[in-house]
């Protein structure tokens, strides 16, 4: 992504915006795949606060095209819900499990045998979440190509997707994150 005057949304803007939400943390932090990591990314901070959120939303319009859109439960509903909001387009959720009552869903919302959905996710580190959810959308039938992410720590996920055929695009990565740091 770049700064621009077009109207699209810039490096430079989306990292103010998470430093206006406090979204960038700086310590030790413990990350969900069990290592650890001197700075965090907060998406609670960044997902909870309407100007960032926003933000992210009409980044992720800029490049999803007329696909329909799906996101990882629990992290990426939101970015899911506000991109659906700013496209028109339709929107899946994507379960870690199906669930044990009600419908049994895993992935809710509805789509067609063949359909292109694009996967939205908030970090990607090692992109394990990501690939489980796109590899419960192929499964049911849906055609996945990509996966849009916040920030990609650098850690991993690209390379992992890569070997499943999926393009990671990321509005950030952590090395622009964190250059002015």
């Amino acid at each position: 992504m770049s700064d621009s005057t077009d109207g699209a949304v810039g490096d430079a803007e989306l990292i103010a915006a998470l430093r206006d939400a406090e979204a960038v943390l700086f310590g030790e932090f413990e990350l969900s795949h069990g290592g650890t990591s001197d700075y965090y990314v907060d998406k609670y901070r960044f997902e909870t606060d309407p100007t960032c959120l926003g933000l992210i939303a009409e980044a992720y319009a800029e490049r999803v095209g007329d696909a329909t859109l799906a996101g990882v439960a629990l992290g990426a509903v939101p970015l899911v819900a506000a991109t659906a909001v700013e496209t028109g387009s339709p929107y899946l959720i994507v379960r870690k499990a199906a669930k044990e009552y009600g419908t049994g869903n895993r992935i809710e919302g509805t789509f067609d045998e063949g359909e292109e959905v694009v996967v939205l996710e908030d970090i990607a580190t090692t992109g394990q979440s990501a690939l489980d959810a796109v590899e419960a959308l192929r499964e049911a039938g849906a055609t996945v190509n990509r996966v849009l992410v916040v920030v990609d720590r650098e850690e991993g996920a690209a390379e992992l997707l890569a070997e499943h055929d999926v393009e990671l695009e990321s509005l950030l990565t952590a090395t622009r994150l964190l250059e002015d740091e």
